[in-house]
């Protein structure tokens, strides 16, 4: 599993959110400008982002983003998810995918299903608001 620059990006855009206030739109050239992401690139992820009920959008001169709930209420998997789609290791995992015909007899099947689970685990423990104010005790996961 690979998380893609756009994965990425929408985390860095969230956590920027989350860093201001939570009653004021913000408008994506602010964000490109704190970020150093294109606009362009970041109308693309908003566009998810609004799509799944993340974000709120609001139209003219005073517009913008905003988070749809308080930081603490998203996770990481949350947002990557929207983004990125499936983060199962492996495609005989992903929900999606054709049924792997030889699931019964493969010997790595628990395996990938372990990492799955470590991952999604991880991904899930970690909210917003731990990564927008980061401390020591946000990333000590333990599995």
């Amino acid at each position: 599993m690979k998380i893609s620059t756009k994965g990425r990006y929408a985390l860095r855009m969230m956590i920027d959110l989350a860093q201001r206030s939570s009653s004021e739109w913000t408008a994506l050239k602010d964000v490109s400008e704190r970020q150093g992401i294109s606009v362009k690139y970041l109308e693309q992820i908003v566009t998810n982002l609004t799509k799944t009920g993340l974000l709120l959008s609001s139209r003219g001169p005073q517009g913008g983003y905003m988070l749809a709930r308080p930081a603490e209420k998203y996770t990481a998997g949350e947002i990557l998810r929207v983004i990125e789609g499936s983060l199962a290791p492996v495609a005989c995992l992903d929900n999606d995918a054709v049924p792997c015909q030889r699931r019964s007899e493969c010997p790595t099947v628990k395996f990938w299903e372990g990492l799955d689970k470590t991952i999604s685990d991880y991904v899930d423990s970690v909210t917003l608001a731990d990564l927008a104010t980061p401390t020591e005790e946000a990333y000590n996961f333990q599995i």
